[in-house]
């Protein structure tokens, strides 16, 4: 059996596509921006940490949907022991 991609090839470019146009446009306002080097240097950081935390939010809620789908019974075994621990 031939597994199937999730995502069409125009979904995937489109995902890029739209993180590369704000990044630019991110990146556009904050060089034309009034502001002292250290808050732009501020800014960029902050957008980075930002990029890199929904990456990270974005892979955990797909994880944790594809075990709630892929292993339903584990789901409910651990449902049993937290409500038991918690009694």
């Amino acid at each position: 059996m031939k597994p199937r991609r999730r995502n069409t090839p125009a979904y995937t470019f489109m995902a890029w596509a739209s993180f590369s146009a704000c990044s630019i446009i991110f990146g556009i306002s904050v060089f034309n921006a009034d502001w002292a080097l250290m808050e732009k240097g501020l800014y960029v950081v902050l957008f980075l940490w930002m990029i890199s935390a929904c990456f990270t939010l974005q892979k955990v809620v797909r994880d944790n949907a594809e075990d709630e789908y892929d292993y339903p019974k584990v789901r409910e075994e651990h449902e049993t022991k937290t409500s038991r621990l918690s009694e």
